[in-house]
């Protein structure tokens, strides 16, 4: 077993806190200090081959690795895990030649470092970055000087920068400068003191679309309670402000077609007693002048009942009962419609309907007034558009998807300026010329639309074209 030959003292070892041995050419040991024989838990029992305590599966490499030690008289290493009583000690083997000279026996020092706790930090890191890469929140850490030094992918996609655009630049890139100096000077004073900061912010995106998040920044401490850097997680708030929003235009549709009705009362019974009056003061009156002036008076007066028409069509719930509905023939009728008009006779209209849609629970006329409403207003975009010459087009497509049918209307008219896209559905607004619209086409087809339990959109560009997006559920 050991032997009691060895010249030199192996003694001072013994205050070594990691285990070292002192291994022969063939793995016998001669020698062990006392950390070895505690972590061992040998107690009096003295082992003889050292890579028996080596796991099984690393045995032969880490073998391999002493012969070439021994053989070369280089210093080599190996990270394995050592097996004491039914249990396992993460370790870092060094081997390191050793002579001898009062033995005259070439040796080896084997040192074994226990690295369990190291290598339970290295699975909680692992684990910790994988839930920081996969998490659907967007996350960033910063130094003290508030540059990125790590951001993961969600933040990647919510910002639509790459990691490195964003590494080692100030957060300020995506600013919206719409928080004011006093904002920030009280997140960096709170963080700053080693607490936890959280607020509601609007940043942009690369390409300048803005996105809404509830920001918590925390203070990275270290085991001194020094704040060494920042952590902040992002929560989309975009989803939740565009909700609120539509909640919101809602809410003002409804206050507006309750008194869109009182209206409606109040102003129709005299209009109608002043119509009445014209058209006998005009069968009376011989002067051309007065006649030239009621004939004035009565377009007005049929201008004001055409708008009070609508606002009731708008306020009043609807006496039909829903049927089954064929909406590619519905759109087909309301394109012949419009395809009469004289504005219409040069522009191109395309038809892409799928045959494959089923049937939807509508009240046909209404929807139908929906279609001819956005259709005549693609007809007069186009129209105000000409001096640009380009193809005058209108092209209508219907899909289905999943549990909804979706109707496209696209033309190629003069657009609509990216601020007024919020206002193309409110009451009165219209960005026709005075007189030529009343601004309450759109409001009616999305009080229809919503009747339905569908969804009305647009998108559209100044000067390039219009599409109205419409999804109606199919049950």
């Amino acid at each position: 077993m050991m032997n009691n030959n060895i010249t030199f003292d192996f003694s001072l070892f013994d205050g070594f806190p990691d285990m070292c041995f002192l291994v022969d050419q063939t793995g016998n040991i001669k020698v062990l200090n006392k950390a070895s024989v505690k972590k061992l838990n040998l107690g009096d029992s003295k082992p003889e081959v050292f890579f028996d305590f080596v796991e099984l599966c690393d045995r032969s490499q880490a073998e391999n690795l002493f012969k070439d030690s021994y053989s070369s008289g280089r210093s080599s290493d190996i990270e394995t895990r050592l097996f004491v009583q039914n249990n396992f000690i993460n370790v870092k083997l060094t081997y390191v030649p050793f002579v001898n000279n009062g033995y005259n026996e070439k040796l080896l020092l084997i040192t074994a470092r226990d690295i369990s706790d190291e290598k339970k930090k290295e699975i909680d890191l692992i684990r910790f970055f994988n839930v920081a890469e996969n998490t659907v929140n967007p996350l960033q850490i910063t130094d003290l000087n508030g540059k990125m030094i790590y951001v993961n992918k969600a933040f990647e996609v919510a910002s639509g920068y790459s990691k490195e655009e964003l590494i080692n630049k100030n957060p300020r890139v995506f600013g919206s400068g719409k928080h004011s100096g006093k904002f920030w000077d009280k997140m960096w004073d709170t963080i700053s003191s080693g607490k936890v900061w959280v607020g509601e912010v609007e940043n942009l995106r690369k390409h300048g679309e803005p996105f809404f998040t509830q920001l918590l920044v925390s203070p990275i401490l270290d085991k001194d309670g020094k704040v060494t850097g920042y952590f902040g997680i992002h929560r989309d708030l975009t989803d939740k402000r565009l909700l609120e929003r539509q909640l919101i235009h809602t809410q003002k549709m409804e206050s507006i077609g309750t008194l869109a009705a009182g209206i409606a009362h109040e102003v129709g019974n005299p209009l109608a007693s002043i119509s009445a009056l014209v058209q006998v003061a005009q069968r009376i009156t011989t002067d051309p002048f007065v006649n030239e002036k009621l004939g004035l008076v009565k377009s007005q007066v049929t201008r004001i009942s055409k708008i009070i028409r609508d606002l009731v069509d708008f306020s009043r719930p609807s006496n039909y009962e829903l049927e089954l509905t064929d909406i590619n023939k519905v759109v087909h009728e309301a394109v012949e419609i419009v395809k009469v008009g004289t504005k219409a006779k040069d522009i191109i209209f395309e038809n892409d309907l799928c045959k494959e849609i089923p049937h939807l629970p509508l009240i046909a006329d209404q929807i139908q007034q929906v279609f001819v409403n956005i259709l005549l207003n693609a007809v007069d975009a186009i129209a105000e558009n000409k001096k640009y010459k380009k193809v005058e087009k209108i092209a209508v497509k219907s899909e289905c998807n999943g549990d909804e049918v979706t109707l496209t209307f696209t033309d190629t008219g003069m657009g609509i300026n990216e601020v007024n896209l919020s206002k193309v559905f409110e009451p009165f607004f219209t960005t026709k010329k005075e007189g030529k619209g009343t601004g309450l086409g759109l409001w009616v087809s999305y009080g229809i639309v919503k009747s339905f339990q569908g969804d009305i959109k647009i998108q559209s560009k100044l000067n390039e074209g219009t599409t109205f997006i419409i999804k109606l559920p199919i049950s």
